[in-house]
C-alpha cells in the first residue's frame, strides 16, 4: 500500500498501482462530522483542484469533499450509497469516496505527509 497524503480540508489520498488515486475523508474529519447518514458521490468527469466533488451529510452538518488535485474521477464507492456509515466505521479503508486519475501524478507528493497532517490537526485543536 502506498503512503497516504492529506489535504488541509481533511481528505486523504492513496496512489494505487494503476496510477489512480483513492480519496476519502480522514478520521479527524469523520469524528468532527459525527454519524454519517448520506454521501453524494461525484460524477465520473474531470474536476479542477479545489472543486467540490462530493458531499457528506451527518447528523451534525453537511460538508463538501473537495478535489485534491485536478483530474478525472474514474470510479466511485457504490457501497456508500446504501451504507454511508462505512465512512465512520472505516474512513481509511471501506469508507473511501472516489478514485481519480490526476492530470499531474507527481503533484500528489506536494500534499501533506502524515507528520505535516498531524501538525495541522494539532494546530487546529490548539486554536
Amino acid at each position: 500500500m502506498s503512503e497516504l497524503r492529506f489535504t488541509e480540508d481533511h481528505e486523504w489520498l492513496r496512489t494505487e498501482a494503476n496510477g489512480s488515486v483513492t480519496v476519502g475523508i480522514t478520521a479527524f474529519a469523520q469524528n468532527a462530522l459525527g454519524d454519517v447518514v448520506y454521501v453524494q458521490l461525484p460524477e465520473l468527469q474531470a474536476y479542477e483542484q479545489g472543486a467540490e466533488a462530493a458531499t457528506v451529510e451527518s447528523v451534525k452538518a453537511a460538508s463538501g469533499v473537495y478535489m485534491p488535485l485536478t483530474g478525472e474521477v474514474v470510479e466511485t464507492n457504490p457501497a456508500l450509497e446504501t451504507s454511508p456509515e462505512l465512512v465512520n466505521e472505516d474512513p481509511l479503508g471501506e469508507g473511501w469516496f472516489f478514485r481519480f486519475m490526476p492530470a499531474d501524478a507527481s503533484a500528489v507528493r506536494d500534499l501533506l505527509d502524515q507528520d505535516a497532517y498531524d501538525r495541522l490537526i494539532k494546530a487546529q485543536a490548539d486554536a
